[in-house]
């Protein structure tokens, strides 16, 4: 008697759900307006980090010139105006980014890294001496890391001062 009574309330239970066939088409255009909207507040903000991503290299590589440029100084009293001779191993190119070094004076090195594509920021070392207060004898290497303002391919920058160029952002001292 038990499986008679399983039986008839399986029986009821499949009379009462009706036959869902699917997906009614408001129901999947609701779905396709919602991942839409979605899709258009995340991509920008993806494009965005991928940019970022790709600039990190820029600061990572003209860092790397800016301290490599101190210890050449220390080893040859004297900086490099190219980058095979920091002995890093950057290459002077990349797919973003060119890498190249101008001198305006025996003292100030600027160690670029110019983007080649519309979407990026360039980067700009400025590696210069400076007297120690003791002794105008002695002299420190010093080095800043510098930001240009707006995204855009870049120039080459010459610094004749101890500084950024004008309206770049300095990024440390």
């Amino acid at each position: 008697m038990n499986s008679h009574f399983r039986k008839q309330f399986l029986e009821y239970c499949l009379a009462q759900k009706p036959d869902n066939g699917g997906f009614t088409l408001i129901e999947l255009l609701i779905v396709i307006i919602i991942v839409g909207i979605l899709s258009a507040i995340a991509l920008p903000s993806f494009i965005q980090q991928s940019s970022k991503a790709k600039q990190v290299e820029a600061k990572l590589f003209v860092g790397s010139m800016n301290r490599a440029q101190q210890v050449y100084y220390l080893e040859n009293t004297t900086f490099t105006n190219a980058v095979d001779n920091l002995g890093i191993g950057i290459k002077s190119q990349t797919d973003n980014y060119e890498y190249n070094i101008s001198m305006s004076s025996s003292t100030i090195a600027t160690n670029n890294g110019i983007s080649k594509k519309g979407s990026l920021k360039s980067y700009v070392g400025v590696t210069f001496l400076k007297t120690l207060i003791s002794d105008n004898t002695d002299y420190v290497a010093i080095s800043i890391l510098c930001e240009s303002p707006a995204i855009g391919e870049g120039t080459q920058q010459t610094m004749a001062l101890n500084q950024c160029p004008s309206n770049w952002i300095p990024l440390q001292k």
